[in-house]
């Protein structure tokens, strides 16, 4: 009863149920700050006040503009994650090589070995691209600092 659980129960909470949630709390929500809206609304022209409209206009995304430093900074912290999600998994994925025990009830002990190779290989990257790209890009890095420091 617990392999039939675990082995379908798991997969199908984590693959339907879940992703259903998260998008009905996020329909929810929007729901609820667009009846709150609507409630000022009608409360405003109810006591006569002037009422702006642009307020039931959907937001628009402003594209906020990183700098070069803060882009290296996330592909630093990229790496740093990844490199050792995949160190983790490497050594889980080892420790299940020489004990065959070790892990042999938990989820997916199978995939630990290539996780780890795969996180640890993104991992890699990034910090290569994080290096080239401070290495190459440290002129405009300072370009942008001096213009931060005149505004």
């Amino acid at each position: 009863m617990e392999d039939i659980l675990v082995n379908f129960g798991l997969p199908v909470f984590i693959c339907v149920v879940l992703p259903v949630s998260i998008v009905w709390l996020v329909a929810r929500t929007r729901q609820q700050e667009t009846n709150r809206k609507a409630e000022i609304m009608l409360k405003a022209i109810e006591a006569g006040v002037p009422v702006d409209m642009t307020q039931f206009e959907p937001a628009k995304k402003q594209k906020t503009s990183k700098s070069i430093k803060q882009d290296l900074l996330e592909k630093l912290n990229g790496a740093c994650i990844t490199g050792l999600m995949g160190i983790g998994f490497l050594t889980l994925g080892i420790l299940r090589t020489l004990n065959w025990e070790f892990g042999h009830r938990m989820f997916l002990n199978k995939l630990w070995l290539p996780a780890g190779c795969v996180l640890l290989a993104v991992g890699i990257g990034l910090f290569i691209s994080y290096f080239v790209g401070k290495k190459m890009l440290a002129k405009e890095i300072e370009a942008e600092e001096k213009k931060l420091e005149q505004e």
